[in-house]
């Protein structure tokens, strides 16, 4: 292996620190004469926006209180949404109180029967259509079921 440098010619010399301000100085009239340039060319533009800033102001606020508007009447938690939650809770609440009241009911049913011999009885004769003695119990025969026709010339 031959580890021996054998081109030095390649080797950049790095300028001084002199060397780079001496060459920003020379450049500095340059730069100065684009910056005039350019402001020249953006002095119009400027003045015009100057010149109308109020208008531009009113404009931006009137836009930002449009879309609050919107945001807040129709975003994802706003106005209409809000109005929809709210009925649908009233009906669950309905809902639930008649649940509730169903309920109740049904619990005073179930403590009668548990309890009161007359609601015992009563449900007794009714139920399993049970008589005193010197009683007639009469039944209504259950009403016939209907087929559906085989095909739909039965029907016509």
């Amino acid at each position: 292996m031959d580890f021996r440098v054998k081109n030095f010619s390649k080797l950049r010399i790095l300028p001084t620190p002199e060397d780079g301000l001496r060459a920003l100085v020379e450049r500095a009239p340059q730069a100065e004469a684009w910056a005039e340039r350019r402001m020249e060319e953006v002095r119009p533009a400027l003045a015009w926006l100057y010149r109308g800033r109020r208008r531009i102001a009113t404009s931006a606020v009137a836009i930002l209180t449009v879309m609050l508007f919107l945001h807040v009447t129709f975003g994802a938690n706003g106005m209409v949404v809000y109005r929809q939650k709210k009925a649908e809770y009233e009906q669950v609440q309905k809902e639930t109180e008649s649940l509730q009241q169903e309920n109740d009911r049904y619990t005073g049913q179930i403590r009668g029967l548990k309890s009161d011999p007359k609601v015992i009885e009563k449900e007794a004769r009714e139920k399993l259509h049970y008589a005193k003695p010197g009683e007639v119990i009469y039944v209504s025969p259950a009403p016939p079921v209907q087929q559906p026709p085989a095909n739909k010339s039965a029907s016509n």
